[in-house]
């Protein structure tokens, strides 16, 4: 039986012992950075520089959100705005995998900048099993590369240090509860953000509507389960897809974006079945993505599709 208490005891141990220089550590706000931040933290003190990356692929307000939450935990945290390059880089790119690894290396040349500022020797991750073994290698299929992983690139000069490698989600929430983290229940976000739930090409305005859409998906379902209308999902949001479509606004026929829903139930990542959230929810999801973004999208639907066949993600 997992025992988080025994675990962040020999982790920290274990960092002590392997780390003798300074560190930094990508802390997204996500629950797996978030512990690992707190676990090196305990271990190494001083010798750890935290760097939260604003990407421009973030939710809405969560920039804001992270930096209060890490200050409160007393992470010594250094912001970098990096969204002009992040999407200079990803200009005309529209496949999934290429986006992962440009975003993957993008991340990783960020990091080095910032290890020759404070003279880091090592990177410290919020690496979990679900992302090496998707990532493929060692006789394993890639089912999609995770940026901390696959998109990491060969020529890179950082120590990566990752004590989370052998956790499961359910795990590291057990972690971060052990640590009294508050995001610790926080639904999964993947590291390359919106990048991957904003399908074909990456511009400025394509993703805006896809933040708005995942704001209304979350504040939708969140309210209807506070209401006992539904179980929370384990992980919820919006993806908008390549995909345009005819509809009416008004009297005048409109060609607009397509926008899907998707909330899941999983333990760990691993695998997952649709979430069965009821009519009445989806509707309200549906009028307000159409309403608030009407010169827009013109079409919401619903994913029902479990894990396998597809990923939680769609990209």
């Amino acid at each position: 039986m997992f025992d988080s208490t025994s675990f962040i005891e020999e982790a920290a141990q274990k960092m002590k012992d392997e780390i003798e220089d300074i560190a930094i550590i990508a802390c997204s706000g996500g629950i797996d950075s978030t512990v690992a931040a707190c676990i090196a933290n305990s271990a190494i003190g001083n010798l750890l520089h935290c760097v939260y990356v604003d990407t421009g692929f973030m939710r809405k307000n969560e920039t804001e959100e992270i930096k209060e939450m890490l200050h409160e935990l007393g992470l010594n945290l250094t912001v970098v705005e990096a969204s002009e390059r992040y999407f200079e880089a990803l200009k005309g790119v529209e496949e999934p995998e290429a986006k992962r690894k440009i975003i993957g290396e993008v991340f990783i040349r960020i990091f080095e900048e910032e290890q020759i500022k404070v003279g880091a020797k090592y990177l410290v991750q919020g690496t979990i099993a679900p992302d090496w073994i998707e990532s493929g290698g060692g006789g394993r299929d890639t089912i999609k590369s995770h940026h901390n992983v696959g998109g990491l690139p060969e020529d890179m000069t950082l120590i990566v240090v990752e004590p989370l490698r052998d956790l499961y989600k359910d795990e590291v929430r057990e972690v971060g509860r052990e640590l009294k983290i508050p995001s610790s229940n926080r639904q999964p976000f993947p590291g390359p953000g919106l990048a991957i739930r904003c399908l074909g090409e990456l511009t400025r305005e394509r993703v805006e509507i896809v933040r708005e859409s995942c704001a209304i998906v979350e504040e939708e379902l969140e309210l209807a389960a506070t209401n006992g209308e539904i179980e929370i999902p384990w992980q919820y949001f919006a993806a908008l897809l390549p995909v345009k479509s005819v509809g009416v606004h008004g009297d005048v026929r409109a060609y607009g974006e397509t926008v899907v829903v998707r909330a899941v139930q999983s333990l760990d990542g691993m695998s997952a079945r649709y979430s069965p959230i009821t009519h009445n929810v989806l509707q309200k999801i549906s009028t307000r993505i159409t309403n608030s973004l009407k010169d827009s999208v013109n079409r919401v639907v619903y994913d029902i599709t479990h894990k396998p066949p597809g990923t939680i993600e769609w990209e």
